[in-house]
């Protein structure tokens, strides 16, 4: 595409790149589709990234957190985005891959109090937290309160262990996990970015196939 490099590309012609790329009808219903992000961490905030270069049109994210240092080994923000809420910096970089998509965020903790009113409506939800008991906590309510919704959950990326272990499980109706299913953190054995972004392909990879009904396929 021969153009201005500092002029934004127009709407259809974003649309006409990702419907070259993924065919017609595969890209209406990736662009039809709504997804909740629960945690925009090492998982989470390359699960958007993720979603968001392929053109699923409404994103809802969703953290209390803001960026740290400590954040940059393995998740997608920059020494730019230091001390920004997670989700106006996750925001920001998905709106400059296209700024046509639905963003809605919510720069708050996710309690089984406000739970209920944070994800009424949505149709798939991923969960990306990073300590086990906000996982459980999460998991548990959308499997309780909301038990149409599709829900792509993790565990076990720790380390750098074999990346062929991590793989994408269908628990039960509408809930799906991805990881390893054992790999803790420990001493030595911290969180980084080759298999988290793993992972996270795996999750990102998981909801596209909810997009297009293809959930029974594994």
């Amino acid at each position: 595409m021969d153009m201005d490099r500092k002029k934004v590309p127009t709407k259809q012609e974003i649309d006409e790149v990702l419907c070259a790329r993924h065919g017609r009808a595969v890209q209406a219903k990736l662009s039809s589709a709504r997804v909740a992000i629960a945690g925009l961490g090492g998982l989470g905030s390359n699960v958007a990234i993720q979603l968001a270069r392929i053109g699923v049109g409404h994103l809802h994210l969703i953290d209390f957190d803001c960026v740290d240092l400590t954040n940059l080994n393995r998740q997608h923000y920059f020494i730019r985005h230091l001390g920004r809420p997670k989700t106006e910096a996750l925001r920001e970089q998905i709106l400059e891959l296209n700024p046509y998509l639905e963003i809605q965020t919510d720069f708050v903790r996710i309690t089984q109090e406000n739970l209920e009113a944070l994800f009424a409506g949505e149709q798939i939800v991923c969960e990306a937290f990073d300590v086990p008991e906000n996982k459980a906590m999460l998991v548990n309510g959308i499997l309780e309160k909301f038990p149409q919704i599709k829900l792509v959950s993790a565990s076990g990326m720790a380390g750098f262990g074999d990346s062929n272990q991590i793989h994408t499980r269908k628990v039960m109706k509408n809930f799906y996990l991805c990881g390893d299913e054992t790999t803790e953190i420990a001493p030595g054995r911290g969180l980084m970015a080759p298999r988290v972004a793993i992972c996270a392909s795996h999750e990102t990879n998981m909801i596209v196939r909810l997009i297009l009904g293809q959930d029974d396929a594994i």
